[in-house]
């Protein structure tokens, strides 16, 4: 059944029911990105690994330190052919403002996506509509454009970019070894584990 939401104009949109496996949903959005706006889709992003990184608000308090945090990872996450794409629904102008204001977000080198339509948040079910806010919702995105995992915060609480870039590692080597598994707390180079009757009851 359609829903009605203001991100259509009070129109009817499609209702969304995001599913592992299943392709992300798709967006076309302005960012602001080293010194300027263009728009983007997320299919331009096609071929990387993806991970869009909703956050509540522009100039607020455990944003910033989550920001940092994955902007002094950017380039281990380029160096893994992954793109970060955060996003709130604030306009490409209060991107700009704050990025020239705080030597914090003075650091992000990837793409800050804007949603002031709350479009795309409502389409990640992330929005929490009476505020116009987006929930803290981290989303890894194959390089085929499905949804590979996806973990929704209350806003009080900030996300571990360490775990962001272990749980990358681990969707990558599933996606290339489909056969084996990744266990708890998984590293690169640790042991993985294959299904099969043979563990049943072993573990």
């Amino acid at each position: 059944m359609e829903k009605e939401h203001d991100c259509c104009g009070g129109g009817n949109c499609d209702s969304y029911e995001l599913k592992i496996g299943s392709p992300a949903p798709s967006f076309e959005a302005e960012i602001y990105h080293e010194d300027d706006t263009k728009k983007i889709k997320l299919s331009d992003y096609k071929g990387k690994w993806v991970i869009l990184f909703f956050y509540p608000a522009d100039f607020t308090f455990v944003c910033p330190t989550e920001l940092s945090d994955i902007a002094d990872r950017y380039e281990e996450v380029k160096k893994l052919n992954g793109e970060i794409l955060s996003v709130s629904t604030d306009t490409v102008f209060s991107h700009k403002a704050w990025h020239n204001e705080s030597d914090t977000i003075k650091k992000i080198k990837f793409p800050m996506v804007a949603d002031p339509t709350h479009e795309i948040s409502y389409k990640y079910n992330v929005l929490i509509e009476d505020e116009g806010l987006a929930l803290r919702g981290t989303f890894i995105i194959d390089p085929e454009g499905n949804l590979k995992t996806m973990e929704v915060h209350d806003n009080g609480i900030g996300r571990s970019g360490d775990e962001l870039i272990r749980k990358l590692q681990a969707a990558q080597f599933v996606h290339k070894y489909g056969d084996q598994v990744c266990p708890a707390n998984w590293q690169p180079g640790k042991d993985t584990l294959k299904p099969g009757l043979d563990l049943v009851g072993k573990l």
